[in-house]
């Protein structure tokens, strides 16, 4: 099985050509193996590349924990470029199937080789059905929630999968490793949830880290990017368009007027190689 591994800003992904490869039986088993940073190829994720029946291509990821996602900004534009690079897509706006929908890259081409992915994310969701978040219908924007010896003002909302937003004065100073994981498992998210903790520098950046569920910590999140602008904008702290800055680099973030969320970013081929077959749970 060969594959490529890429990443955006520091989100790093296994890249596995599905169309003209075959695919192991057991894809959960087999990122477990594979992500793995020590015994594997390490990443925070498995992406197939896939033909699509709704959409010019399809993606599918499976994250580092053996669970699927619906979908992943920072994937996305690796997918992008890697399909648009290898052949598959000849136009620089096409779009892909994911378990969250049709998302719609838009290629930023130099050289012929694509220097940045602008992707549409689509629509925030707020209700916390939509989620999902326990409680009574509405929103919720600047909720306290108590964490395990802190109370945080959160905001959370649906944008490809769920996040949780909290505003803090200086984001170096908060202990992710201790706060992430008892947000993301809190028994008010059903489903579990990213946790983004987001510092605002002035009206069109901010400074953001996360942890991801199913991943942890990581350089940085697309969707957590976008949902970072919602909630931002929400609360009255910055415009509908700002540079959001990751620990791996980044991203230039617009909630447009038609209330779809653009991404744009950068996405790197890391390297290329081929798995031997003993190596995979099939």
């Amino acid at each position: 099985m060969k594959f490529c591994k890429m990443h955006g800003l520091g989100n790093d992904f296994i890249m596995v050509d599905g169309i003209k490869g075959k695919l192991p039986q057991d894809v959960n088993k087999t990122a477990l193996k594979l992500c793995d940073r020590h015994f594997g190829i390490g990443a925070d994720g498995l992406v197939f590349i896939l033909p699509s029946e709704k959409a010019d291509i399809k993606m599918r990821i499976i994250n580092s924990d053996g669970n699927e996602a619906e979908m992943c900004g920072n994937a996305t534009r690796c997918f992008a470029k890697y399909v648009y690079e290898a052949g598959y897509i000849d136009k620089k706006s096409f779009s892909i199937e994911t378990l969250a929908g049709i998302m719609v890259p838009r290629l930023i081409i130099e050289d012929g080789h694509v220097k940045e992915v602008a992707v549409d994310m689509g629509e925030p969701f707020l209700n916390k059905e939509a989620v999902p978040m326990k409680g009574p219908d509405g929103k919720t924007i600047s909720e306290p929630l108590q964490v395990l010896d802190s109370t945080f003002n959160i905001t959370a909302l649906l944008l490809g999968v769920p996040h949780c937003v909290i505003f803090v004065d200086d984001v170096d100073k908060i202990d992710l490793c201790k706060y992430g994981p008892a947000i993301e498992s809190h028994p008010i998210f059903p489903r579990k949830i990213n946790v983004d903790f987001i510092e605002v520098i002035n009206e069109q950046e901010m400074k953001m880290r996360v942890w991801e569920r199913a991943a942890g910590l990581t350089l940085a999140c697309g969707t957590g990017a976008c949902a970072s602008l919602v909630a931002a904008a929400l609360n009255k702290k910055t415009s509908r368009k700002a540079t959001i800055h990751l620990p791996g680099g980044s991203l230039k973030i617009e909630w447009a007027d038609n209330n779809h969320v653009y991404m744009t970013g950068p996405a790197e081929l890391v390297f290329s190689g081929e798995i031997l077959d003993n190596t995979l749970i099939i």
